[in-house]
């Protein structure tokens, strides 16, 4: 599954500022609403649910919100690289700055399974996540996250 399967250019939030993890989920889940047609309200609603089973917030400064919807056609991604860390709840308790929203149809099954974990294991790569901080160029950023994701990654 390449990742230029689940995010299209204009699905990259380069300097998102954002105060707190309620307001960048918003923020993200209205990106994802222009993108997809859906409406703002039922993707928040959904990543919501989601978040109240528990953070998605992996650790080291990222986070992979996510959540199915039955209205959606195929799975799509928006990924932000925030101007400012901000409070997520995460499993380290560290803030997080690099969060790829993803949302699937609700028969993805494994699809979304398959998805999830490819982003993990980019954004969990040392040097990818480094170099993803380093820019806050949305064009550098969709490059970094579809060329890196051809490669094989280590387990961190």
């Amino acid at each position: 599954m390449d990742l230029s399967d689940l995010i299209a250019e204009n699905a990259v939030m380069p300097a998102l500022k954002a105060q707190s993890k309620k307001q960048l989920l918003q923020e993200m889940c209205g990106k994802a609403s222009r993108l997809t047609g859906l409406s703002e309200r039922e993707i928040f609603d959904t990543i919501l649910q989601r978040e109240k089973l528990g953070s998605t917030g992996v650790g080291n400064g990222v986070a992979i919100p996510h959540g199915k919807l039955r209205s959606i056609e195929k799975i799509v991604g928006v990924f932000a690289r925030l101007a400012k860390p901000v409070d997520f709840d995460a499993l380290d308790d560290q803030p997080v700055d690099l969060v790829f929203l993803l949302l699937a149809p609700e028969g993805a099954g494994a699809d979304h399974l398959k998805a999830l974990a490819r982003i993990a294991r980019l954004l969990r790569d040392g040097q990818v996540a480094e170099k993803l901080r380093a820019t806050d160029n949305a064009d550098a950023l969709y490059a970094l996250l579809i060329s890196s994701s051809d490669q094989p990654h280590a387990a961190a």
